[in-house]
């Protein structure tokens, strides 16, 4: 039986994969990450490239450690990435950089039924970051999973242009997303449309998912860089919206008979930098354990009350340097394994 088996955001959690923050750096400036992260730099040349700090490393692997500590409790099987030298040159005949981390294994991997694929990644320095996942890979495809890789980019210097507006500066040169830029409900596979996700990412994603599924793409959604901190479903019916991003003239048609929580204004917490990495709506980056439960980071008191209203219980824990990092619960996590089957919702 395969061990790969997942079908949307909420069934009951079987297994797991959590990233892993050893070794995790900024890396070299170039026209890919000044143009999707840092373009309000003004020039690649300021981008705070090196590894993070030593604080944010050492608190971030507690944060990691306690979240795999209390899945476990709750009978999640927890798997880890393995190590990486992100120090190292990663090179193809158009460009070299060095790498960035394994701490968001949600952008790299994707899962939908049986089928797990390594996603084209929009930045030249997680070009290999599927490697960290090989011998896990290989075990699922063991199990009996699909493992699928999409054509790998060439990630041209054309690929990207900063003059664009935002959510505009991914050229279709080829296809490209991340798989964080896709959320699951059933038979409908939601994808954004953005700086992480072209026209010809979700054409592809089509093709390759076949007739059981429909790709929605999402667009004038989010601009930037992947699509759960704006929707969060719950449960079947009921999902958790960005007030500041989704409205009647954008919602994805698939949700609009659904019961909706608008995200309460989240609290600011603390980053390390010029700036943060992601803004303050990472605070609604939760991970559904099952329909009911969910993991929401304990500096939200209001998001915790307004969730618990909806009958949704609140397993309160934290990563403290979410924003530095630019990811907090669903961001770090891929689920591999749900119980249940393959429903329509809409």
């Amino acid at each position: 039986m395969s061990l790969v088996d997942v079908h949307n955001e909420w069934d009951p959690l079987e297994e797991i994969i959590i990233g892993s923050i050893d070794g995790a750096r900024v890396a070299s400036p170039g026209i890919d990450l000044f143009t999707i992260d840092y373009a309000d730099y003004g020039s690649p040349d300021r981008v705070p490239s090196g590894p993070y700090p030593r604080h944010v490393v050492e608190q971030t692997r507690e944060d990691l450690e306690r979240l795999c500590e209390e899945l476990t409790k709750l009978g999640v099987r927890v798997r880890r990435p393995a190590a990486t030298d992100h120090a190292a040159t990663i090179a193809t005949p158009y460009w070299q950089t060095d790498g960035h981390y394994n701490y968001c294994p949600r952008d790299v991997l994707l899962t939908v039924g049986n089928t797990v694929i390594e996603t084209p990644m929009v930045l030249r320095s997680r070009f290999l970051e599927p490697f960290a996942y090989k011998d896990l890979l290989l075990e699922y495809f063991e199990s009996g999973a699909r493992w699928l890789a999409a054509p790998k980019p060439r990630l041209l210097d054309d690929t990207y242009d900063v003059t664009r507006p935002p959510g505009e500066r991914l050229r279709d040169t080829e296809p490209l997303f991340d798989a964080a830029n896709v959320l699951r409900l059933g038979t409908d596979l939601l994808y954004l449309v953005s700086d992480s996700g072209n026209e010809l990412g979700w054409r592809w994603l089509q093709s390759v998912v076949g007739d059981r599924y429909t790709v929605h793409p999402c667009r004038n959604l989010y601009a930037s860089t992947h699509v759960d901190s704006t929707i969060v479903p719950l449960r079947p019916g009921l999902v958790l919206l960005n007030p500041e991003r989704v409205n009647d003239d954008n919602m994805p048609e698939v949700l609009r008979s659904w019961d909706k929580i608008w995200c309460p204004e989240l609290e600011e917490f603390e980053y390390v930098g010029e700036r943060p990495y992601c803004s303050r709506w990472i605070g609604m980056n939760l991970l559904v354990v099952r329909p009911g439960l969910v993991v929401a980071d304990d500096r939200q008191p209001e998001l915790i009350r307004v969730l618990e209203k909806h009958g949704v219980d609140v397993l309160p824990l934290r990563l403290t340097h979410a924003r530095t990092l630019g990811g907090s619960f669903h961001c770090v996590s891929l689920d591999v394994r749900r119980s249940g089957t393959l429903e329509t919702y809409r």
